[in-house]
């Protein structure tokens, strides 16, 4: 048999590392289709005189892209039988990657959990993406809900990693060279700074996307990532194509410019969840709350701690009295991001 059925919860091992096919090359056209796909505009993401002012060498691709692309390299491996994608944490970004850049990725197993249903079990994985020259882009951890093909099969012995509930701003990596010192507050469209954000603050971006069925389709094969629940409406019960949770985080970061247009560039994901499924036809909103204000070394370049949070319409509260998410709470994402000082 040469087809690939792929991998069930039962085929997962502790510290089972898996080199994931295929490495992939990035251009110009990722990111023109992702700046058509999202509502991206981040001045650093879209000009190479702009970066340059910023002390590098051109303008980067967007974090998302590299996250995108190697979270899309995993999809086969490991949650190409997957029910949901549950959550992340312990991500950071190692170094910007650019047009012409080719990455590859792979995982670690470090954690499995059988549910109680005996039909499916939880598989953590931390995942590497670099580049070319084997160099480090990308870190993270996630956890993923997997199918078991053989009810049958016992469960492995449980293994929950622990993980920091958020990377500690001296671990933060900063791009070489970055340098705030003398951004240009008019190209970058607001003229705020982290000391203008306030512990606690709650910034309502405003503005919304209805999601469209062949949008999210077209995205998701975009990062080449393969997981049927996105693509065939006969894998889930009710009919609907679930939308990669990923479409969802890059909607809501690229809203999030109304109000924080100098956050320029994601150096960590502290912790993550897909509080609920989001479907075609719903509209995404966002908001942010600030948790924290934080000094790097480099010139000009502050950390600022966000909270996005992705809607489906305007609930303005994250969890009901009895302590779960209330049921139009699409994405819930704890974030660093550089901003000038």
């Amino acid at each position: 048999m040469k087809t690939n059925a792929g991998r069930f919860f039962e085929d997962y091992k502790i510290g089972e590392v898996i080199a994931h096919a295929v490495p992939r090359t990035l251009s110009g056209g990722e990111r023109a289709l992702y700046h058509a796909l999202y509502p991206s505009r981040g001045a650093l993401y879209s000009s190479d005189e702009f970066a340059r002012a910023c002390g590098l060498a051109q303008s980067p691709l967007d974090d998302l892209i590299v996250f995108h692309t190697v979270f899309g390299k995993t999809v086969p491996d490991i949650s190409l039988n997957a029910v949901a994608n549950l959550g992340y944490g312990e991500g950071r970004f190692l170094a910007p990657v650019y047009a012409g850049d080719t990455l590859s990725s792979s995982s670690e197993v470090i954690g499995l959990k059988q549910n109680s249903n005996g039909k499916s079990g939880v598989v953590y994985v931390r995942t590497t993406g670099r580049n070319q020259r084997g160099e480090a882009v990308l870190d993270y951890v996630r956890w993923v809900m997997v199918r078991k093909k053989d009810l049958g099969a016992p469960a492995p012995d449980t293994v929950i990693p622990e993980l920091a509930k958020a990377v500690a701003p001296e671990d933060l990596v900063i791009p070489a060279g970055l340098d705030f010192s003398a951004y240009d507050f008019a190209q970058a469209g607001e003229p705020y700074r982290a000391r203008d954000y306030a512990i606690g603050e709650v910034i309502d971006h405003v503005d919304g996307v209805t999601v469209e069925e062949a949008e999210h389709m077209l995205a998701t094969r975009l990062w080449q990532n393969t997981a049927k629940v996105h693509f065939d409406a006969t894998f889930r019960p009710d009919g609907q194509r679930l939308i990669y949770g990923g479409h969802i985080i890059s909607l809501a970061r690229a809203l999030s410019f109304n109000g924080l247009a100098n956050a320029q560039m994601i150096a960590a994901i502290n912790a993550g969840a897909h509080a609920n499924p989001c479907f075609s036809g719903m509209t995404v909103k966002a908001w942010s709350e600030v948790l924290d204000v934080a000094e790097t070394k480099a010139p000009g370049v502050a950390a600022v701690r966000l909270r996005l949070v992705a809607t489906n319409g305007a609930q303005p509260e994250l969890r009901g009295a009895d302590g779960k998410y209330h049921a139009d709470v699409l994405l819930d994402l704890d974030y660093w991001a550089l901003m000038p000082a």
